[in-house]
């Protein structure tokens, strides 16, 4: 017997075992997301394994289940940890517009061309995060004035637009941004990032949906299970604090490094 989640899209059904490696792995992708971003990595290739459903159509309905965690970690971190909105929101709307154009480009240009810059990128990330211990404990603000929000709004607009061409990594990215260059504790940076993450995110729904790529069914099942990892990742990260997040930032970078490094070696 089997469950259908694809009801009216002409696409195979999923199997109730399927279904539950769906659930689980949006549940850890939504928990991961929270943390320190990279849960994509996670949730993708499983729901790739969808029978019948094309990468377009994986990628829209990914993105729609990610939204939901994004949205209730970015809510629950605004909650308890309580961002400066005069940074984040002018940077999320310059994410928002950027990510835009970096899926036109990501239409008329393969990922693939962009791959070995981004891995030198995460192996210098993780190599100055490494060297510098004391990073990110807490918030020391290195600007100030228009040039801490001009450097915001150029990370926004840079890591936006790499949300659209790529995106695995992007809470990562924007976390250690947030630190590195402005100065924010890990905690701080974490809160900031959801709340941009979920603007390049909302971006690339909307075109998604225009585009009619979304299968709803299945999207609000992932969604709902990121709803709950999201929820209990954000949670965690604001009771364990900023070293607690740096440990899991290290991990889900190595990762990154390895699976991007991989593709980049055989050519995908």
């Amino acid at each position: 017997m089997e469950l259908s989640l694809l009801a009216g899209s002409g696409l195979d059904s999923a199997s109730p075992g399927l279904l539950l490696l769906l659930v689980t792995t949006g549940l850890a992708a939504g928990f991961i997301d929270a943390v320190v971003g990279g849960g994509g990595l996670l949730q993708l290739p499983v729901t790739l394994m969808i029978p019948g459903l094309t990468p377009v159509q994986a990628l829209a309905t990914n993105k729609m289940g990610s939204v939901f965690g994004t949205a209730t970690s970015a809510l629950t971190f605004f909650r308890r940890v309580r961002p400066d909105l005069r940074t984040a929101l002018p940077m999320a709307a310059v994410a928002l517009v950027a990510s835009g154009l970096g899926a036109a480009v990501a239409a008329a240009l393969p990922a693939s061309v962009f791959k070995p810059v981004i891995v030198l990128a995460l192996v210098a990330v993780l190599l100055f995060t490494a060297l510098k211990p004391s990073m990110g404990r807490l918030t020391a603000l290195r600007h100030t004035g228009a040039r801490h929000y001009g450097l915001a709004a150029a990370l926004g607009a840079g890591i936006g637009f790499y949300d659209g061409v790529m995106g695995p990594g992007t809470g990562s990215f924007l976390i250690i941004g947030l630190v590195s260059v402005l100065g924010y504790s890990f905690l701080e940076a974490s809160a900031k990032a959801k709340i941009v993450n979920l603007a390049t995110n909302l971006g690339a729904l909307a075109v998604f949906a225009a585009h009619g790529s979304i299968l709803w069914g299945l999207g609000l099942v992932l969604g709902l299970s990121n709803m709950v990892g999201g929820y209990l990742g954000a949670r965690t990260a604001v009771a364990r604090g900023s070293s607690f997040i740096r440990v899991v930032f290290f991990a889900v970078v190595s990762v990154l490094i390895v699976k991007l490094g991989w593709d980049v070696l055989t050519g995908r």
